[in-house]
């Protein structure tokens, strides 16, 4: 192990910063953030036009390198040489976060593992303030980023992680986002979710209700922008005592759809406290 004093004035290597940018609102952006970006000797970029636009608005004038996905590798060694050497560096992503669903990690464990200090400065990422605004409960969560693009190992991935209590945060295109909801109402049931989309920007929206009902509501009109999806975690099922004696068998199982089962463990539910064939069930339910 080793530890970290980030700001020792007898650091002899470089320092690498990771910098936030504004997922929208150039307003956004830090002081400290700005200072960093002045006073470093390079900027990596995701994407050099990207970031120029930003240093371009602040009127910061400092040299960039790229540093994205398809070249990471060929830059980690020269960055890290160049630390050594007393060359501090700040990395930026196109929005966000460094590391958050964009390039950072690898260069992280570099210098980690060469024992040059790395400093993360606080700032924007569209997963967590879409959460506190969300209306879902903001502890515990688990952000996942970008899901599987395949329905098949959407479907799979779903069902691995459909009985964790935490709020799930994704990050999806607009182009995949109704399938994405179809998929996950199949898997996960009826269960509250939100789809948040262009945060900090003219056309921020947040669209909250159930899987179902948001699902019809982008039936009706295609949305554009930048999304966050987030996905209630599964619910404890509630004992229902005796009340569901009340209820039809169709209505029992959408009592238990409600408080977060799949319509598949609803049924199995529903036969095993009414006491009969789950075929029968099943038959009820689709008829």
């Amino acid at each position: 192990m080793n530890i970290q004093k980030s700001f020792n004035k007898n650091i002899q290597t470089g320092t690498l910063y990771l910098v936030p940018t504004p997922i929208g609102n150039l307003e956004d952006m830090t002081i400290r953030a700005i200072h960093t970006l002045r006073d470093v000797d390079v900027i990596l970029s995701e994407d050099t036009r990207n970031t120029q636009r930003l240093l371009n608005h602040f009127s910061l004038k400092t040299k960039q390198l790229s540093f994205h996905e398809h070249n990471i590798k060929g830059r980690i060694p020269e960055v890290v040489e160049k630390l050594h050497t007393g060359i501090n560096f700040a990395q930026v992503s196109d929005a966000g976060l460094p590391s958050i669903s964009d390039p950072g990690r690898e260069l992280v464990e570099a210098c980690v593992a060469e024992n040059l200090p790395v400093v993360a400065l606080p700032g924007a990422t569209a997963g967590v303030t879409a959460l506190i605004a969300s209306g879902l409960s903001p502890q515990p969560f688990t952000f996942y980023g970008f899901l599987p693009r395949k329905k098949k190992e959407q479907l799979l991935f779903f069902e691995e992680h459909k009985g964790e209590r935490q709020t799930q945060i994704f990050y999806e295109s607009p182009f995949r986002i109704l399938a994405t909801l179809e998929n996950a109402r199949e898997v996960y049931g009826e269960r509250m979710a939100v789809v948040a989309r262009e945060l900090t920007k003219l056309h921020e929206e947040y669209r909250r209700g159930l899987i179902s009902e948001i699902i019809e509501s982008l039936k009706e009109k295609e949305v554009k922008g930048e999304i966050v999806l987030l996905i209630e975690g599964a619910r404890e099922v509630e004992s229902l005592d005796t009340s569901w004696e009340k209820l039809s068998i169709l209505d029992h199982i959408k009592e238990l759809e409600n408080q977060g089962l799949s319509n598949k463990e609803a049924i199995k539910e529903v036969a095993k406290l009414r006491k009969v064939r789950k075929q029968e069930v099943y038959r009820v339910y689709h008829q």
